[in-house]
């Protein structure tokens, strides 16, 4: 068979017949069977995903063959997501380190911040974003978020906590990798107990998975820690606690963007006084809100 595969063409149709016949599951940082091929076949060729027709034809060596061969096979036969295997993950535009220490980055954080920054959008953040100092990445897991928004805003510092030691030493390869001793710090604690800074900006992509959703999760996710998931009965266990400290964290012109999959309809009874802000990405609508300091009395 290695014979008959003889280009990436050849490499990536092969990889999307065999997972359309296996029992997998996407949104790991790829949304569908072709996409998944093509992560696989092109990171594990160090190829650009950019351009894809420069390199559909190309030759692959032997041993080439053989290394895309047994990633295709793994994913088939053992459910592990490819940002694993590959332990590489791409959030906007920029190439993350990633094992199962840590979840697949996917915030929607990322995109509704990184567009309202180019002016791609307007959904209010702007003057937010444009005029901080400094921010926190909250549950900060690989640290994607923290630096993604250290590369969109230069003249900010960010703070990066997360309870999980061994989430923040995935952390720490990336902020080095990226070159952001200087502006990123790593902090380890439970949400806001070892903070006692104020901050522009909170950025927030805690577990929120509620008790359904975890006993539904495909096999891809359970090789995700659950630490990093699973937030109680109505998956609000977190954002309760977070709520009731942000404000105290906040300046005064300060705001919380935080992401909560599907609890919405949960976060609004819970809050019926407070008016959250609700923010749409490509793939998502009512999943992330923000609101001000002041927005938390109204």
């Amino acid at each position: 068979m290695t014979s008959e595969l003889r280009t990436i063409r050849d490499m990536v149709r092969y990889a999307i017949t065999r997972f359309h016949s296996a029992t997998l599951s996407y949104g790991q940082g790829t949304r569908n069977a072709v996409e998944e091929a093509v992560f696989i076949v092109f990171e594990a060729l160090d190829l650009p995903h950019d351009g894809l027709e420069l390199y559909w034809d190309a030759a692959l060596l032997s041993s080439e063959k053989k290394r895309i061969l047994k990633l295709i096979n793994t994913r088939v036969q053992k459910n592990i997501p490819s940002a694993y295997l590959l332990q590489r993950a791409y959030l906007q535009g920029y190439r993350f380190y990633v094992d199962e220490r840590v979840i697949i980055p996917r915030s929607f954080i990322a995109e509704i911040i990184k567009k309202e920054i180019s002016r791609e959008t307007d959904q209010g953040l702007l003057p937010y974003l444009t005029r901080a100092q400094n921010i926190l990445d909250m549950c900060t897991g690989s640290g994607c978020l923290a630096i993604l928004a250290a590369h969109l805003l230069p003249d900010i510092v960010a703070d990066a906590v997360d309870i999980s030691s061994d989430a923040l030493a995935v952390a720490q390869v990336n902020v080095e990798a990226h070159d952001m001793g200087a502006r990123v710090s790593l902090i380890q604690g439970d949400l806001f107990n070892s903070l006692s800074g104020k901050y522009d900006v909170i950025l927030s992509n805690p577990p929120y998975v509620d008790a359904e959703g975890m006993a539904d999760l495909p096999t891809e996710f359970h090789h995700e820690p659950a630490l990093a998931l699973a937030a109680g009965e109505d998956g609000l266990y977190l954002l309760h606690r977070i709520l009731k400290d942000a404000p105290s964290h906040l300046t005064d012109q300060g705001i919380l963007i935080c992401e909560i999959g599907r609890c919405r309809p949960a976060l609004e009874s819970a809050y019926p006084h407070i008016k959250f802000q609700w923010l749409e990405s490509e793939q998502s609508t009512g999943e992330v809100f923000w609101l001000t300091k002041s927005m938390f009395q109204a």
